[in-house]
Formats: C-alpha cells, structure tokens, sequence
C-alpha cells in the first residue's frame, strides 16, 4: 500500500513546526518586553538624567529606528545568503547589547544600545516570519503568524509588571528592568543553534536537492517539496526594485501602508502608556494600567479567532474602522467622564491588539518566495520609520498640543489605512502560500486555488 503523500503547504503538524515557532515566538517576546520595559525604566532613567521631551522622544523610539534598518537590511540579505544564518547571528547581537544596557551612564549610551537592539529585532521581524512561513503548512499558516503578536502582547504585559515591581529597587532599578530582557534573549540565541535553511529559498536558489533532504529530515519521509521553480525570470525581481515593479507595486504600496497606520498609534501610545494614563487623570492608578494590559493580551487572542473567522479584507476593514472611531471617541472625550474616556481606550486597545496579527500574517503572503524576506522587510521598515517618527513626536505633541489633539491625529492615520485597505486589501485566506503571494490577486477578490491538488498516492514533485 502506497504511503500518503504531502507537500510542505499540505504537511500533518509535527514537532518541528512547533520548534520553529518558539523560536520566531522567543523574538516576538523578546520584542514586546524591550518595548514595555523602556516605558517602565523612562520614568526613573529620565529625571535621573535630566531629560527632555526631545530625548525621551528619542530614547523611546530608538529601537523602532533599528528596527527599520534592521528589516531592511537584513531583509535584503536574506534573500541573497538563506535565512538561516541571519535568523542566529541577529540574536547575539540582541543579547550582547541588552546586557550592556546595565553600564550605560549617559542618554547618548543607551539611544546607541537601543538601537542595536532594534536593528537585530528588526531583521529577525523579516527573516523569522519569513522563515516561519516557509516551513508553515497552509492550515496552520495564519494561526502561527498570528501567534506572533500574541506572543508579542504577552511580552509587553509581562514588562509591565517586571516594570512595577522593580521600579521599586531605588535609583539603579532603571538598570535592572533593562537588563531583565537578556534572560528571554539569551534562552532564544541557545535554542536557535542547528536551525536549518529554508526549503522553499533553496529551491529559489537552484539547490533542489538539499531542500528536499530538509525537508524529509524535518517534516518526513512522506513530505515532498511541492515547488521546484528555480531562479530563471522569478530571480529578474530580486532586490527592492523588483518590490516597486509594475507586478508587485499595488501589494507593496498596501503591505506598507496597512502596516504603517496600524504601528504608529500602536508604539506610540504604548510607549508612553504612563504619560497618556496621568494626562487622562489615571496617575499612578495601577487599575486602569491593569485593565489596559488585560485587554490588549485578550485582543491578541480573541483575534486569532477573528483571523480565523472572517476573511483577511474583511477583518482588515472592520478593525480599522473601529479603531478609527475609538479613537477619534477618545480625543472627544477628553476632560469629560474619566469611566467614558477608559471604555474608549479598552474598545480601542482590545481591536488594535487583535488587528496587529493581520500585520505579521499579510506580509508573509504579499509576496513570491524570491523576494519575501526583502518585502517583509521593507513593509517592516516602512512601518517602523513611520512609528519611530510618531512616536518620537507624541510626547513632544502632547506637551504642546494636549491630549485631545494628539489622539485626533493618530485617529486620522487610522482612516488612511481603512481608505487604502477598501482599495488595495487581496483575499488570501486559505490559499497555498504560491497562490496567495500571486500578484494577480486582485483586492477584493475571492481566494481560488490555482494548484491541482494530490491525489493520496499521486507522487509529488
């Protein structure tokens, strides 16, 4: 009796998949926690140094700006080299430079650590998902990536009680909380060791045969490579000009800006989480700081039923139109009812946290084996830029514009993205990951596969 076959998209869910995304899981964390617990440490570090809102600007958006290099650069690469090699070597320099957070005695030492930081985060954002993706069987695609944000939320959350409990070790606590962020970093760089290359880039490589032996080893004997297109006119589009060509350009105009609306509000507000509570006259109230944690951990996972519930366009439609209206509510609100202006902000960060998995699963579908990690990484980039600008400009617009002004305007990014969204957002749930990073995906159209399936004892090649 034959044995069934599969392909990589049609794989059973084995132990190697679930290693795989711990690791990419250990960056989403390790992500999420750097981002919390420099709010935290802000409000010691700052007064300490006698900072001013251009340096705290600064100093919280630092990592954001590695970030943006960081996916662009290290995007790029790993389409040229494999994503393998990036996907270790980024997280030594991650763990190297939270340690040394510990020493620094000076805004200038800590904006240079934070963004090393970054541009490590920023490449393991390009080239983990990619990975994750590669490896990933359709069925569990979009849960998987979703995951990421989910686990990116539980990092934040944890930062924030770590922050609180810390904070109350006297003047040095600031270093204390920052270095916290080795110990997942260092668990992550371990673990890594031995993770192998990505089937799907071999194959875009030339090298066939050596995807096919990983593949066996790893996902089993029974699991074939169900691609074996090579570099000939598919290699033409490689490079970031390849991303803005006539095929590509429509998805890399949407990749970039959904994301971009989406993380700008984001980072900023939740960076500076315990500036935006005092302005609304919740100082010091850990309820309210409680409740905000609680709702965006529980959107992260109500979302990725969501995700599985409805359409990616129409999930992407709804969120932004909520998240636009909750917080043009907020801005309204102000010096009204404090328990009025606390529902908006829980509506708010309960649909912004479940949206945020649409931005780590679209990316990985936008675009063709040849040059997912550079589109990743350039969506990445482009959103990261945007935040570190919108971030670094909050606390600056909050001190001379006031609450009300500064939430309108992040209200009025979020329309942007709902405009752009109606126009340019492609159906690509439940499609192979071939099929759904097929340019000629219209926005709105429904997904259709365009792969004959196999048959149980067809061979696969």
């Amino acid at each position: 009796m034959n044995e069934q076959k599969y392909t990589i998209d049609d794989a059973p869910f084995k132990k190697f998949h679930f290693r795989i995304a711990g690791l990419t899981f250990g960056s989403s964390f390790c992500d999420g926690y750097s981002l919390g617990i420099i709010a935290m440490a802000l409000t010691v570090f700052g007064p300490q140094m006698n900072m001013n809102a251009m340096w705290t600007g600064l100093i919280g958006s630092s990592a954001l700006i590695g970030l943006f290099a960081g996916s662009l650069i290290l995007g790029r690469l790993s389409d040229r080299v494999g994503r393998q090699k990036i996907f270790l070597v980024n997280f030594l320099l991650i763990t190297v430079a939270t340690i040394l957070q510990f020493f620094v005695s000076s805004p200038e030492e800590l904006f240079i650590l934070r963004l090393l930081i970054g541009f490590g985060l920023g490449g393991d954002y390009a080239v983990g998902t990619t990975l994750l993706a590669e490896f990933s069987p359709k069925k569990y695609r979009s849960s998987l990536l979703a995951s990421i944000n989910v686990v990116w939320t539980l990092g934040y959350v944890a930062s924030n009680f770590v922050g609180h409990y810390l904070g109350q070790g006297g003047s040095d606590s600031w270093r204390w909380m920052l270095v916290s962020a080795a110990i997942p970093a260092i668990v992550v760089l371990i673990l890594r060791i031995g993770t192998p290359e990505s089937p799907r880039w071999l194959v875009s490589m030339g090298r066939v045969e050596e995807a096919r032996q990983i593949v066996k080893k790893h996902l089993g004997p029974n699991v074939e490579m169900g691609e074996t297109t090579t570099g000939t006119e598919n290699q033409k589009t490689l490079g970031f000009r390849g991303l803005f060509s006539k095929k590509l350009r429509k998805r890399m105009a949407f990749g970039g800006i959904f994301k971009l609306t989406l993380v700008i509000p984001y980072f900023a507000i939740y960076t500076f989480l315990p500036s935006i509570l005092s302005t609304m006259g919740f100082e010091q109230n850990f309820f309210a700081d409680t409740m905000l944690n609680l709702f965006l951990l529980v959107g992260a996972i109500v979302g990725l039923w969501l995700l599985a519930k409805f359409s990616r366009r129409g999930f992407t439609i709804g969120a932004f139109t909520i998240l636009t209206v909750s917080l043009f509510s907020l801005s309204f609100l102000h010096n009204g009812s404090q328990i009025l202006m606390l529902i908006a902000f829980l509506i708010f960060t309960f649909f912004m946290s479940a949206a945020s998995n649409l931005t780590l699963v679209y990316p990985a579908e936008l675009f063709p084996t040849e040059i997912r990690g550079s589109g990743i990484g350039m969506v990445t980039a482009i959103s990261r830029i945007g935040s570190a600008i919108g971030t670094f400009l909050l606390p600056v617009s909050l001190s001379s514009f006031g609450l009300s002004a500064s939430m309108a305007g992040m209200a009025a990014i979020l329309l942007v993205g709902l405009i752009v969204s109606i126009a340019l957002a492609p159906e690509t749930k439940s499609l192979s990951l071939n099929d759904a990073s097929n340019p000629l995906l219209e926005a709105g159209n429904p997904p259709v596969e365009t792969e004959i399936p196999f048959t149980k004892n067809e061979k696969i090649t």
